[in-house]
């Protein structure tokens, strides 16, 4: 039961930019954003992706000695997730285009939600008893970036491998819950002088 205007709202921002675009003469680039994921990045409170939500739970089933594991869902639901560096190389490139139609900016490398369960188990060194919430929030049962376009047009896609990208984003989120802050300080911007 995703929430109805989700899709809606992505849509008409779409056509928005083509509408500025045919009438004011306004530069647009439109990239569609899948499940973005690295240190830094939001991984308690609610609003966090499921890579930082389970590295997480695995992180606090490690520390608290308890080796149990909530998912959401009966786990078999499909993502995809895309690695910071790439989101931000992608972005850059499609800014960079002359492209005027949307492109999906996202990893093709398909999980199930046991699958990055496993990934991130490994990670730790350890192995945990699952329960599965199936009256929690579980989004759409698969989703998956279409890169046909993105390879078409700069022939390029996102390429970090989850195992990588997750091996960096556990031990960020290792080392803030170490250190006991639950949440990282936003970095400090710098001034450059012009």
């Amino acid at each position: 039961m995703p929430e109805d205007g989700y899709g809606w709202e992505k849509l008409f921002s779409e056509r928005m930019c083509r509408h500025f675009r045919e009438d004011f003469g306004v530069a647009a680039r439109v990239a569609r954003y899948h499940n973005v994921y690295g240190p830094l990045g939001t991984y308690d409170g609610g609003r966090e992706k499921a890579p930082a939500a389970i590295s997480r739970k695995v992180i606090q089933a490690l520390l608290s000695g308890k080796h149990e594991i909530e998912i959401w869902g009966d786990g078999l639901q499909t993502r995809s997730f895309m690695y910071i560096d790439d989101c931000l190389k992608g972005t850059q490139a499609i800014l960079n285009s002359d492209i005027l139609e949307p492109l999906n900016l996202g990893s093709s490398e398909i999980v199930t939600i046991n699958g990055l369960v496993d990934i991130v188990e490994d990670i730790a060194g350890i192995k945990l008893k699952r329960s599965y919430n199936l009256k929690a929030p579980k989004g759409v049962n698969g989703r998956n970036s279409d890169n046909t376009l993105i390879q078409k047009y700069l022939g390029w896609e996102p390429n970090t491998r989850l195992r990588d990208g997750m091996e960096k984003t556990y031990a960020w989120i290792y080392d803030q819950m170490t250190k006991g802050n639950r949440r990282a300080e936003a970095p400090k911007p710098v001034l450059i002088p012009t």
